[in-house]
């Protein structure tokens, strides 16, 4: 079977977040399976910086107004196709925002063009090779089936996965001549979405199936508390809806081989990870005694919990716990943080940034790592986490509970804990969950059968790939 994926970012060329570790490494995982996937992404600075060889395969003179060719390149075992297209692409800043932080006022446009090429690709104008399903990635590419709709062209089945519903693409109504749509495109059963243009709700309405990252996000956006606004669209369409938890590429995730861990380690030599503490010490300039180390590794925004872990920093200290900090985002969070660190030197540590490298040495030297998100559609830290032996402290919402195993008597008798989950998420939820693994740090033989279940734990993609080759393939033999 041949699959065309449209992501916006995919690992490893170009990351902001778990949309690009799953178009990464889902691919791969499918080959398994007999499905062959080629990648479309758009051809940011970053990518065309590291892409080598590249063979020129399609030339778009007019694509929305600029001209844009489509490279092939294979790059680590992704069959990758770049939409090179300077007038889009070629700037300074991130994927979606400028050197200042703020959206490209042409977002539109850019993501609207990744589509357009999409359903061309689709529609087989790229030589000797045409897809049998086309699989979309969030609001980005989510206008991909669209255009396939409404363009002139033999209709493929098609998958939209939602990684985060927060993220939809709406634009005011103004911007509809330029996504050159047929004037009846502009409706309730397509991109209207209450007087304005989703590109996401668009998507939704057209797409044949619709997946989320997990089975409990799957059923918490047909709610008001999760929807954001869209739970009507997704209740109207629950049929065709599933929930497949994320994996991980345990090639990379593996402390066994990680060449930035400093020793490596597995289920019975667990001892090893102790250099990895150390360093972690070193690194974020701690105290290098005893005291558990809780670490923290993601975007410092309100969805993620960072306020709470700022307001609760001190009574961690209090505790007799160490907690150490690597992300970026708020600037009102960053200064929380920093300020906690300036007044517990040797027990909180921040750095502020993205750190591949480190956040590999921070799984395989903390204890802990917490995750008090709102609202998570999968996670992937928390993977990380069980991977390496450090163990999950989550918020119970979304993917973090699918696949975390609470420590509750029940779980600890059966010996089948693989971290600590808590609700409601607020302060006191945090504190209580931080309570209850400090005083299972305390019991060395019980922490370590947390560890060591935890890294039992399959976090791979091969079952999930299985769930999603079996849809595309019902898909593509109901002939939709």
């Amino acid at each position: 079977m041949k699959v065309l994926s449209v992501s916006s970012e995919v690992f490893p060329l170009i990351k902001t977040g778990g949309l690009a570790d799953v178009s990464g490494a889902l691919p791969i995982a499918l080959k398994a399976f007999g499905v062959e996937t080629k990648t479309l992404l758009p051809g940011y600075p970053a990518v065309m910086k590291v892409i080598r060889d590249p063979v020129v395969r399609l030339e778009f003179p007019d694509l929305l107004g600029e001209r844009a060719t489509v490279l092939e390149v294979e790059h680590e075992g992704l069959d990758l196709l770049i939409l090179d297209a300077p007038a889009y692409y070629d700037r300074p800043g991130g994927p979606y925002l400028d050197p200042l932080g703020k959206d490209y006022p042409d977002n539109w446009r850019r993501f609207a063009a990744l589509s357009l090429a999409a359903s061309e690709i689709a529609a087989g104008l790229l030589p000797g090779w045409r897809p049998d399903l086309v699989h979309t990635h969030d609001w980005q590419a989510a206008l991909t089936s669209v255009y396939m709709r409404y363009y002139p062209t033999p209709e493929l089945p098609s998958v939209l996965t939602i990684h985060n519903i927060a993220f939809q693409g709406q634009f005011g109504s103004e911007i509809f001549p330029g996504l050159r749509l047929p004037a009846h495109a502009f409706a309730t059963d397509s991109i209207e979405y209450y007087g304005t243009i989703g590109f996401l709700k668009g998507g939704l309405k057209t797409a044949h199936a619709i997946t989320t990252v997990s089975p409990t996000y799957a059923d918490e956006i047909l709610t008001s508390e999760f929807g954001m606004g869209l739970e009507g669209v997704i209740a109207s369409r629950v049929d065709d809806l599933h929930g497949i938890v994320n994996g991980i590429d345990t090639d990379i995730w593996n402390p066994a081989t990680d060449p930035v861990v400093h020793t490596h380690y597995g289920q019975t030599t667990l001892k090893n990870r102790e250099e990895n503490r150390r360093s972690i010490a070193e690194f974020f300039g701690l105290d290098n005694d005893a005291a558990p180390i809780f670490c923290v590794i993601s975007r410092l925004t309100w969805q993620k919990g960072m306020d709470i872990v700022a307001n609760v920093a001190d009574e961690i200290v209090a505790m007799g716990g160490k907690l150490v900090v690597l992300g970026s985002g708020e600037a009102a969070l960053e200064g929380a943080l920093l300020a906690s660190a300036s007044r517990h030197p040797g027990r909180i540590g921040v750095s502020i940034g993205y750190n591949e490298p480190m956040s590999h040495l921070m799984q395989a030297g903390c204890d802990a790592i917490i995750i008090p998100s709102r609202f998570e559609p999968c996670g992937l830290t928390q993977l990380y986490g069980l991977r390496y032996g450090c163990v999950p402290i989550v918020a119970r919402t979304g993917g973090l509970n699918d696949t975390v195993i609470d420590a509750n008597h029940a779980a600890l008798a059966a010996k089948v804990a693989t971290g600590i989950q808590f609700a409601p998420v607020t302060e006191t939820g945090m504190l209580q969950a931080i309570r209850r693994a400090m005083h299972f740090y305390q019991d060395r033989k019980l922490w370590t059968q947390l560890q060591k279940q935890g890294m039992k734990s399959d976090v791979s993609w091969e079952k999930s790939a299985e769930r999603y080759a079996a849809l595309y393939s019902s898909l593509v033999s109901k002939g939709m």
